[in-house]
């Protein structure tokens, strides 16, 4: 008889003389090592993961300020003293200028990819493993030389174009970045070891969807931002509005749960918040739309080796009148308003990060729940790690990126210059010529100024 149908008829006694061993095999080879899936009750050392629980970091004078209150409104109030920290420091951070904001999007993503990838050592006990811990990282430096390299090629290229070194790097920047990936892939097998085959296999997965999620979405940050700092402000500000504006609709109003993943969001706090951000969005954007420092294009200046933002802001930041509605008119008594375009757009971005982007969040809340610990790090007091707090703003850095080039970016001048200044003498003379003759035939350029030169 099949010894499956053994055990069944043996009810609890295990007997197994023949299959028990390929069973067992593979059924762990099923699973991710030190995980039951949270279906088998009585697995309870196997399902839960070698992570330590989380300390309190809570500054000790806040703690002893606090200590009459409630676990509840305790927490509310370092919540609350540790954002407007927080606030205040972005905003600083913006003062000092789009390098410093280069600057602190390379820290940050730095730090996430640290808590993330600390987990996945501490779940699958890698710390044994091989060259894994080296690797990682330089996989993070492989992948930061690429996208920094890009960057560096778009939009310096007068600096380029100055130092030969930098030519030669950004001649063959994609191969050398191919190079140095597959010199890490190359150390990966051969530090594969016969018992860990499976385990390194996971790490390195790990380590490459990390990269996926924290690099890219960073790069995309930063391209955002050399397209004026408007694009780059905005969106994290409503994110951190939606942030607060939900906690607080749901810690004061909160009833109805909204998602079993996250138990303390709730549906009040989901719609209080999406109708506050929404409006913070509107009035900030109209806000900050004045300021030719935040909505003109981050450009390196050559001639000064610094970054300006100066320029003639285009139709998108010039106050403009708009029809309303038959309905709203009724209801306003006004036929026209007088808005900044951008504040039309700043509605699709502020609905996106409200409705969209706590997905973000739920994500990251499944993935804590998969290995049963509260927060990605104890950075922060009150918020947990760095990627608890950036977790909403990857996704909505992604939809940024996508919505500029599909709804906003047309060609860029700056960036087409920056591309020909790389070219060789010849290549510029002909287009030079071309485009002469061009604005010939368009009557732009009359016969004799042509004469003339």
């Amino acid at each position: 008889m099949n010894p499956l149908i053994q055990l069944t008829h043996q009810g609890s006694r295990l007997i197994l003389p023949t299959g028990h061993s390929f069973a067992t095999n593979f059924l762990s080879w099923l699973a991710f090592p030190g995980e039951g899936e949270g279906e088998m009750e009585g697995d309870s050392k196997a399902d839960t993961p070698d992570v330590p629980p989380s300390t309190d970091n809570t500054p000790q004078c806040l703690n002893k300020a606090l200590e009459g209150l409630s676990s509840r409104w305790k927490n509310w109030w370092i919540r609350g003293i540790l954002s407007l920290t927080m606030i205040i420091g972005f905003f600083l951070i913006i003062y000092l200028g789009p390098i410093m904001l280069i600057l602190v999007v390379m820290g940050v993503q730095i730090k996430c990819f640290h808590e993330i990838i600390t987990i996945g050592y501490r779940v699958y006990h890698s710390y044994d493993l091989p060259w894994f811990r080296t690797l990682s990282w330089y996989f993070l430096i492989c992948v930061n030389y690429f996208f920094y390299g890009e960057t560096v090629a778009d939009y310096f290229g007068a600096l380029v174009q100055r130092e030969e070194p930098l030519q030669f790097l950004v001649r063959y920047h994609r191969f050398i970045s191919f190079a140095l990936y597959l010199a890490g892939f190359c150390m990966f097998v051969l530090s594969l070891v016969k018992k860990h085959y499976r385990l390194q296999f996971y790490m390195f997965a790990w380590t490459h969807v990390t990269l996926l999620i924290v690099v890219t979405q960073s790069h995309l940050v930063i391209q955002n931002l050399f397209e004026g700092m408007i694009w780059f402000i905005v969106p994290i500000s409503i994110v951190i509005c939606n942030d607060i504006m939900a906690y607080l609709f749901g810690f004061f109003f909160g009833r109805t749960p909204l998602i079993k993943l996250s138990p303390k969001k709730t549906w009040e706090g989901f719609i209080g918040g999406f109708f506050a951000t929404v409006v913070f969005s509107f009035f900030f954007a109209y806000l900050i739309s004045q300021y030719q420092y935040f909505v003109c294009p981050v450009e390196y200046n050559s001639e000064t080796n610094r970054f300006a933002v100066e320029c003639e802001p285009s139709n998108l930041f010039m106050i403009q009148e708009y029809t309303l509605p038959a309905v709203v008119q009724n209801a306003v008594r006004c036929k026209t308003v007088n808005l900044y375009p951008f504040q039309i757009h700043s509605i699709a971005l502020s609905t996106f990060a409200s409705l969209i982007g706590p997905f973000g969040g739920f994500f990251a809340s499944g993935f804590k729940r998969a290995f049963k610990i509260k927060d990605f790090a104890d950075t922060i007091p009150g918020h947990g790690g760095i990627m608890d707090r950036f977790d909403c703003q990857y996704l909505m850095a992604t939809f940024v990126h996508v919505y500029i080039t599909s709804f906003i970016r047309g060609p860029n001048p700056s960036k087409v210059l920056q591309q020909l200044l790389v070219l060789q003498p010849e290549q510029q003379l002909s287009i030079f010529n071309t485009l002469r003759n061009h604005l010939r035939e368009k009557g732009m350029l009359p016969p004799a100024v042509e004469e003339a030169q």
